[in-house]
């Protein structure tokens, strides 16, 4: 048995219910992992109230840490005892323990302890894609990043430090300035009282940035676009705010501009990719030029508040729950 987070209608924070469910054994190609740290990531949101469809009832998370407790028939690399996170599968991560597919289990370096693997899984292997595959960057550019001082912003804080990028962050407060910049982001931008394009042309001399990369959707939409240079890219990586709508004529009108929404599961498989782009990751962490620590800790059967807490900003950097 496992105690787990489901919830059986869409809706607030309040849907979500601490249950009693059965695991069972692993069948073939599966395996069942006992989870030390459950991630939140901004997408939990998304299913929750229904943006992202799902049936119900369902569990919720799709991001999580743990130690592969049985393997079913077929497994045969991953073993009884390994460490292991993961990021794709069924939503369940929300629990204490799950069967889940043992292809999409990544195996832990030893030197990455649970605690720091667990900020890394989803949140690390999105600024990988983001940076290293949707729009590939080489180093010496200047780029914008919306959320600067969120659980991925902070992983791309350090990784455009790590390759030479230089990186303009916007953030809602003061507090959330001084921890992106901490963390490598070279420049600010506090939304409350700054105007984003217009300090992103005064930071760049007037010349725009060649590809934003916006997490929070409608709110900065049109700011993301006026940032642009002629023929840059808007990588469209969530809807925080609400759902982009573009007038495609705006895209001629601001620059003849290109667009791309994304998304993990195109950039991550097949299997064999999803461990590379885990293994570049990891070699940055080992060298010390990423770390990573959760900034709020938050018991399983607290799962509602972190939610709360998650979309009114009341966060920064990554949220874990506890089994």
């Amino acid at each position: 048995m496992s105690r787990a987070i489901r919830f059986h209608q869409t809706g607030g924070p309040e849907v979500l219910k601490l249950e009693t469910v059965d695991v069972g054994e692993p069948g073939p190609g599966q395996a069942r992992v006992r989870h030390t740290y459950v991630a939140v990531n901004f997408i939990d949101i998304y299913f929750r109230t229904g943006r992202y469809p799902s049936k119900l009832p369902n569990g919720l998370g799709s991001d999580a840490v743990g130690v592969v407790e049985a393997v079913g028939p077929g497994v045969t690399d991953i073993r009884v005892g390994d460490r292991v996170g993961y990021l794709l599968g069924p939503q369940g991560a929300y629990s204490d323990v799950r069967v889940m597919p043992a292809d999409v289990l990544i195996p832990l370096p030893d030197a990455v302890s649970d605690r720091t693997a667990s900020t890394l899984m989803m949140k690390g292997l999105t600024a990988q894609y983001l940076f290293r595959q949707v729009y590939p960057l080489k180093g010496g550019e200047t780029i914008l990043y919306h959320a600067a001082a969120g659980g991925v912003g902070l992983i791309a804080c350090q990784w455009a430090r790590a390759i030479g990028v230089t990186m303009i962050g916007t953030v809602s407060t003061d507090e959330k300035a001084a921890i992106a910049r901490a963390h490598g982001c070279a420049h600010t931008i506090v939304t409350s009282r700054e105007n984003i394009a217009e300090r992103v042309r005064e930071i760049t001399g007037g010349k725009g940035v060649p590809v934003v990369y916006d997490s929070v959707g409608k709110d900065t939409l049109e700011a993301s676009l006026d940032s642009l240079q002629p023929r840059g890219t808007l990588v469209s990586n969530g809807t925080s705010s609400g759902p982009v709508v573009i007038d495609t004529m705006q895209l001629a009108v601001k620059g003849s501009i290109w667009v791309t929404r994304p998304a993990m599961i195109h950039y991550a498989t097949p299997r064999a990719h999803m461990l590379e782009m885990a293994k570049e990751l990891f070699d940055l962490v080992l060298a010390g030029k990423i770390t990573g620590e959760p900034h709020q800790t938050f018991a399983l059967a607290d799962a509602a508040q972190a939610h709360r807490a998650l979309e009114a900003r009341k966060t920064a950097g990554a949220t874990v729950l506890v089994p």
